[in-house]
């Protein structure tokens, strides 16, 4: 019985040890995403990033939703990393809504304009 109370113990204390700490940031980019290509290179770049567990953007809130584990990246490097690939990305504020740019997509892509 002592064994079996002894094992579950070290099971919880190891669980608790190997937990990640997720957290998620959404950021908006300049220059904004104006086609699949422009969301595929945002995608394609963070992604490589260690320590990013997932990203979800969104070309009509011109938003990026960054889940990652905050023991291997802060905050502040996973933004920065955005110039990696030509971009500047900063954090939204809560219910902040951003303009959208009329544009013409410089890789000949349908750029994308539709409202949610």
């Amino acid at each position: 019985m002592k064994k079996s109370i002894l094992a579950i113990g070290l099971c919880f204390i190891a669980t608790i040890g190997f937990a990640k700490d997720i957290k998620t940031v959404v950021v908006t980019t300049t220059p904004q995403m104006h086609c699949v290509n422009c969301v595929n290179r945002v995608k394609t770049n963070l992604i490589k990033v260690n320590g990013v567990e997932g990203i979800t953007t969104s070309l009509v809130a011109q938003t990026v939703t960054i889940k990652y584990d905050a023991d291997k990246i802060s905050e502040e490097k996973l933004i920065k990393s955005f110039k990696d690939f030509k971009y500047e990305a900063r954090k939204l504020k809560p219910g902040e809504k951003i303009v959208r740019e009329k544009h013409e997509c410089k890789e000949g892509n349908k750029v994308e304009y539709e409202t949610e």
